[in-house]
């Protein structure tokens, strides 16, 4: 049914559950390559392993089942689906601000597939927008650092943030070094040469 095999963590409380997941991902063309039943396990799971996805059943014990959801996100860098057979709306939410990616219910053959794709696909998104916010921030940063640099100069040189920039660019290009690296310098008390 998908045409990369993906590696996989299983989690539940009962041997005899992971049993019958392994069997159902087995179907779908993809490979279990750790289980766990406890948190430690999950943790060992996670360093030995590395999964691509992790995969919840939660049983009777909601409490265990939450705990390991958060002990996986905690822990690895993949996205995270829980299956249970009846519906729990209060379960969803608490796994939902854990930081579940699908939820599956009841526990079909296609809907195991179908939540796989969509918390692939949520995961990546997720994944991309931290990436987004890490450049914007370092955007950001550097640009208080050229702004802070600018009012420095223009208070001690009485001149206008045109002219302020004009100076700190002048000097990365005699110095050959960055504008940015020269406004750090500026903050830092370094007079500009000349």
């Amino acid at each position: 049914m998908n045409s990369t095999p993906l590696r996989v963590l299983v989690a539940d409380e009962h041997h005899s559950e992971l049993d019958d997941l392994e069997r159902l991902l087995a179907e779908l063309g993809h490979l279990v390559t750790a289980r766990a039943i406890s948190l430690t396990g999950v943790d060992c799971a996670i360093a030995d392993e590395q999964p691509d996805i992790a995969i919840v059943k939660v049983d009777a014990d909601e409490e265990h089942a939450l705990a390991l959801i958060g002990e996986i996100i905690a822990g690895a860098s993949c996205p995270v689906v829980a299956l249970r057979e009846t519906s729990d709306a209060d379960f969803v939410g608490d796994a939902a601000e854990l930081g579940v990616h699908a939820f599956v219910h009841p526990i079909t053959r296609e809907a195991v597939h179908a939540a796989i794709e969509i918390a692939r696909r949520r995961h990546a998104e997720s994944e991309d927008l931290e990436v987004a916010v890490d450049q914007l921030e370092t955007a950001l940063g550097r640009r208080a650092v050229i702004e802070r640099a600018k009012g420095m100069l223009m208070e001690r040189h009485g001149i206008d943030e045109h002219e302020a920039f004009e100076l700190l660019r002048q000097s990365g290009r005699s110095s050959r070094r960055k504008v940015l690296d020269v406004a750090r310098s500026v903050t830092e008390g370094v007079a500009l040469p000349g």
